[in-house]
């Protein structure tokens, strides 16, 4: 091989490196860019890495805004339920809750998630 073979493969593999920093340093893979298949799977491993007590603003950081979102006031505490897609259900183009995975906070902090914990939180 001569010189300038070499010296046009370097370039090409350059500018590859260059292309692919630029493209993730400038398109970050954020929840509300992603189309709703991808956003299923994004929101079940980002849920799977969920800790209880975290904080209501810590979740919206890492899943983005919920799909649906609910809440009240209970004595002195304050409730909120978020909802996230993680599944199909209907092609209906619409979301609802038996689509997504429920996340409940009290007092802005992280108390559980799931289906079973709603349902435990609405027959209280």
């Amino acid at each position: 091989m001569n010189s300038k073979a070499i010296r046009l493969i370097l370039i090409g593999v350059a500018s590859y490196a260059v292309l692919a920093f630029l493209l993730i340093a400038f398109y970050p893979d954020k929840p509300e860019n992603m189309d709703w298949q991808d956003r299923e799977e994004y929101n079940k491993v980002q849920i799977s890495k969920l800790k209880l007590g975290i904080t209501r603003a810590e979740v919206m950081a890492l899943l983005g805004a919920p799909d649906i979102t609910e809440a009240k006031m209970q004595d002195s505490r304050e409730i909120q339920v978020m909802f996230y897609r993680t599944q199909h259900i209907r092609a209906d183009g619409l979301t609802t809750q038996d689509e997504c995975t429920p996340l409940l906070f009290e007092n802005e902090a992280l108390i559980a998630w799931g289906d079973g914990a709603y349902q435990t939180y609405l027959s209280s």
